[in-house]
């Protein structure tokens, strides 16, 4: 069983003590994080040490960020095809990004977005269902006053994705 902690949407310029107490506290028992973009500076993956990191770029990051990380990205995930970007490039909300999800990644078992800020774990329907994972803004209160959240990702037999929301304090 492989378990990978995503979030997104962190929208920090620089690493946080506070930050790194968080992903410590979510990410603990993770051996990948998935990371949907918008870090704003790339320093924030040096809290992820140790880990193996799927990261993108969003429409907030900086120059240097957008330069270093892709627009989008496939790996695997044990047996699993796993598909990763931001989702602005998409259109505004859920609904536009997700249909355009696969024509990015057709071949994709799951794919992961961020964006919104509104956290999302469902499948696609039929038996063969794909999952579809938002996890949320993770170290910042959405416009819509929604919750900060992340997501887990088990890859073992199945995929399954979890969404959590982040502890306060």
């Amino acid at each position: 069983m492989i378990k990978a902690g995503i979030l997104s949407d962190t929208h920090l310029t620089k690493l946080s003590k506070e930050f790194i107490q968080r992903v410590e506290q979510c990410f603990a028992d993770c051996d990948v994080i998935i990371h949907a973009g918008d870090f704003v500076d790339i320093s924030l993956l040096d809290a992820f040490q140790g880990k193996t990191v799927h990261a993108v770029h969003g429409n907030c990051c900086s120059r240097n960020t957008l330069a270093v990380l892709p627009a989008q990205k496939s790996f695997q995930l044990g047996d699993f095809t796993v598909g990763v970007t931001h989702g602005n490039r998409l259109g505004r909300n859920a609904d536009n990004i997700e249909s355009g999800l696969w024509n990015v990644f057709p071949e994709a078992d799951c794919v992961i977005y961020g964006h919104t800020h509104n956290a999302v774990c469902h499948r696609t329907p039929g038996e063969q269902g794909k999952l579809i994972i938002n996890p949320g803004a993770f170290q910042m209160v959405s416009r819509y006053g929604i919750p900060c959240s992340y997501a887990i990702l088990e890859a073992g037999e199945q995929l399954k994705g979890s969404l959590h929301e982040l502890p306060l304090g």
